[in-house]
Formats: C-alpha cells, sequence, structure tokens
C-alpha cells in the first residue's frame, strides 16, 4: 500500500490554504485552479488551515489523477466517525487519490488542548472503530513520540516548517518504507532583502506557537533566532528563496535528506490571492 500512496502522491505537490477556501470567489476558482495544477505536472495538493475532509470534493471532482490531502485537519474539530464515513466517500468516488492528514494543532488555538499524544492515539483508535484504513493517512509528525506513531498507526509523516536536518532525523524514525512529505515555504524572489522579508510575514505567526519553537530548539536554534520574525539563518533554513536554480536545489534537498515528496507552499506579497503565475514558474523550474 505504501509503495502505490507514494506513486501516487509523487514528487512534487502544492501545499495553499486558499484551496480550501469557503469566500464565494475564491471558491468559484478553486475547481480551474486545481485543474491547472494536474496540468502543471504537480501530483497532490495539501490542503492548509485546517481543512475537513469536505474541503477536498471540489479539487477531485475537477481533476481525473490529482491526489487531495488535508494538510492538516484538526482532531480537535472533526468527529472521527464522521471523518471516517466522508474520507470513505471520496475513496468509493476518487479511489486512491484522497490522502487523510492529521494534527493535533497547537495549544494556543485550542481549549480542550491536552495531551497531544494520548489524544491522537485515541482518534486514531475511533478511524480504526470506524473503518479508517491506517494506509490511507498520515499524521503531522514533528517530534519522535509523534513519528513513531506515524510510522505504526499511518502511512507516514507530513511535517510543516521543518528543515533538511529534521527530515533526515524523520526518515530514521520513519524507517525506509512510511511516506515522508515535508511542507517547505518558497519565496520566488531573488533580492535577498526581500525575499527574507516576504519570509518573515509568513513565519512570524509560527515564532508564537510552542511546537515550533521546541522543534527548532532540538536542531541548534535560540531566543535570538525567534526575535524579529527570525533571523537570517532560521529564515534560510526553513525557506527558499532565491534564483531558480538555488530553490531547486534546495527543493531536492530534502528528497536527498530523505523525502519522499515535498509540499511547496509558494509564499507571495498577496497569500489571500490564489498564486496562479507562482505555480506556473514553479512548475517550469522543476521539470
Amino acid at each position: 500500500m505504501t509503495d502505490d500512496l507514494k506513486a501516487a502522491v509523487g514528487r512534487y505537490g502544492i501545499w495553499n490554504r486558499q484551496l480550501r477556501s469557503e469566500e464565494p470567489e475564491l471558491r468559484e476558482q478553486i475547481p480551474e485552479a486545481a485543474a491547472e495544477l494536474q496540468e502543471l505536472g504537480f501530483t497532490t495538493v495539501w490542503l492548509g488551515s485546517g481543512p475537513g475532509v469536505e474541503h477536498a470534493k471540489p479539487l477531485l471532482e475537477a481533476t481525473t489523477r490529482l491526489a487531495v490531502a488535508t494538510g492538516i485537519l484538526t482532531i480537535w474539530q472533526y468527529p472521527a466517525a464522521e471523518v471516517a464515513e466522508r474520507a470513505a466517500a471520496l475513496e468509493h468516488a476518487h479511489p486512491g487519490r484522497f490522502l487523510l492528514g492529521l494534527g493535533v494543532g497547537h495549544p494556543q488555538f485550542i481549549e480542550e488542548y491536552r495531551s497531544p499524544y494520548a489524544a491522537m492515539v485515541g482518534y486514531l483508535d475511533a478511524l480504526d472503530a470506524a473503518g479508517q484504513p491506517a494506509g490511507r493517512r498520515v499524521l503531522a509528525a514533528l517530534g519522535p513520540r509523534m513519528l513513531g506513531l506515524a510510522r505504526d498507526r499511518a502511512a507516514g509523516a507530513h511535517p510543516y516548517l521543518v528543515t533538511t536536518g529534521h527530515t533526515a532525523r524523520a526518515r530514521e524514525a520513519l524507517g525506509p518504507d512510511a511516506l515522508l512529505a515535508p511542507e517547505l515555504g518558497v519565496v520566488l524572489e531573488s533580492a535577498p532583502a526581500r525575499a527574507r522579508t516576504m519570509a518573515r510575514a509568513a513565519l512570524a505567526p509560527y515564532l508564537k506557537l510552542s511546537n515550533y519553537l521546541a522543534n527548532f530548539r532540538t536542531f541548534g536554534f535560540g531566543d535570538d533566532d525567534f526575535a524579529d520574525g527570525g533571523s537570517d539563518g532560521l529564515v534560510d533554513a526553513v525557506y527558499a528563496w532565491g534564483s531558480d536554480e538555488r530553490i531547486r536545489e534546495r527543493i531536492d534537498a530534502y528528497l536527498a535528506a530523505g523525502a519522499d515528496h515535498v509540499a511547496v507552499q509558494v509564499i507571495t506579497a498577496t497569500p489571500s490571492v490564489l498564486p496562479r503565475e507562482e505555480w506556473r514558474r514553479l512548475a517550469a523550474l522543476l521539470d
């Protein structure tokens, strides 16, 4: 199953928040945008900002081979039995093309947040009881315990905002067979000051979240790196920017570190707009 999943997910995908938007103007654009992403050669779309299973449906209906994943569905927001039922309906309608990405979210945003590992184990137990296949889900795992759970109770992991060092360590924790599909932010800008400014605007909200800070500390970053939107070293470690050649090298560095797939999030100055021109440029440099 994992080999089939890896083939379906492919090497390069797109991570985006607006492709799960419920705003009428953006919703009208989603089917056409999904169809274009498929034609550009991207194999998977990861829906950001806590999507539900239902948000994958318009993209699956608009395409014929594109895989669509939740990146990630927060377990506190959606009952497991409901998730299993909706995932089964998508699997029936679009066999092998929906992937359920799950995560525990962040205590800063979730009032009922408690023991994340135990909560995820309980949620996976409920999914199992409802018949949702472990081979059709991945976990937003950062630390070793959650990575172990991704290996043992899911098809693999979809870590967000990580370095190549984390990717290498995640591969060791997952073993050779599990799917490893990290997200990577990409700024299609060569000027260092402008590229880092755009990256910092994207990074700053995450520097208030304890889960990410703890993970960064594991890889040698400290308080000085978290000030003023992030140090140059931190920005350059978790975002790719520069010439097309340099961006391609940075993306492929995650594959070299052990990733099977890279979910690319294009960072722009207008994040509320679908970056379709930037996706075209990205497709060309990844050709």
